[in-house]
């Protein structure tokens, strides 16, 4: 067998076994074992995000940096020890604000306080719910979450470089970076929507609102309010939100502020920009029905990404945070 024939089929193995641990998860995962599992973290979470409303943005970031590493395994909420430097202190992932961990903190807790015994349902399903339930906290759309996934045996910083897009990528760069997790074009203008409800900080932009030198694709009134509140010199810690307008409604004002040139990162106003994926901005921004349903699919595909159904590849974490000893 030739090297071509044998990279291809080594290929061929991997996405059959990762369709294989898709295909094992199913939305009535928990049926037996703690049929109320979606009301506890529904609950858990609706009272966090009543606690602190930035938690919506914060959980949904979470759960995207979690599933473009390792796969949705909750392996983004590992701490680091004296031995090992886990993902959420890879300079990528230190903006992830604490309120994301703490949603899954709190809805674990509650979950292995009120299903019949402790740690039956993964922090990666856990994550996948709280996700869902943030959203529609937000006035986002519901739908059924498919459930199912173990939690990673592993979390290492040097696994994060290269996996998680950062804010100056263009669209061919975007689009391959998805590609890579079986996710199309399509499923990632819809997913970059969530930023309707995300926030940034200003080293993340303020290449584009330089007072010598404006981003032409900017709007002018725009880039001032943003120099504004991020003069030089500001505080690396100062967030702003990404959508000025509704900023804590999961809408499709988002794809309305691109078309305005009020897209916040380069890798958001780039949708718009570039004349092959304005079409679909222009689409959902006049249509939010066939946005909503764009993004359930697109949610769906995400959590679905190198998923761990084998015992030998993962476990139910006991702290979400530590790797069973």
């Amino acid at each position: 067998m030739g090297a071509g024939i044998r990279i291809l089929a080594v290929a061929l193995l991997a996405l059959a076994a990762a369709g294989g641990a898709t295909a094992q998860l199913r939305q009535d995962y928990y049926s037996a074992s703690c049929p109320n599992v979606e009301a506890i973290v529904q609950a858990a979470v609706a009272l966090k995000v009543q606690q602190t409303p930035v938690a919506v943005g914060a959980t949904v970031r979470l759960f995207f940096h979690d599933c473009f590493v390792q796969g949705c395994d909750a392996s983004a909420i590992i701490v680091s020890t004296a031995n090992n430097t886990a993902e959420k202190d890879h300079v990528s992932n230190l903006s992830l604000a604490g309120d994301g961990f703490d949603t899954v903190i709190k809805a674990k807790a509650a979950v292995d306080t009120q299903c019949p015994s402790p740690n039956l349902v993964s922090c990666a399903d856990i994550l996948t719910m709280a996700t869902r339930d943030v959203i529609g906290l937000a006035g986002g759309p519901a739908y059924a979450v498919e459930l199912g996934r173990l939690d990673g045996l592993v979390s290492t910083a040097s696994n994060v470089d290269g996996n998680l897009p950062p804010p100056s990528f263009n669209l061919d760069q975007l689009t391959a970076i998805f590609a890579a997790n079986n996710l199309s074009q399509v499923d990632m203008i819809a997913l970059s929507a969530a930023h309707t409800v995300g926030f940034a900080h200003c080293g993340t932009f303020t290449g584009r609102i330089q007072t010598a030198a404006v981003d032409p694709t900017m709007d002018p009134g725009y880039a001032s309010q943003l120099l504004a509140a991020c003069p030089a010199g500001v505080d690396p810690n100062v967030a702003l939100e990404i959508d000025p307008v509704t900023p804590h409604a999961f809408d499709n004002q988002y794809f309305i502020n691109l078309q305005k040139g009020m897209g916040l990162l380069t890798s958001d106003q780039v949708l718009y920009a570039d004349l092959r994926s304005r079409p679909t901005v222009d689409a959902w921004a006049a249509n939010s029905s066939d946005f909503q349903a764009a993004f359930v699919a697109a949610m769906t595909n995400l959590g679905r990404v190198g998923v761990k159904t084998d015992p030998a590849l993962g476990n139910i974490r006991r702290d979400c945070a530590v790797l069973n000893s």
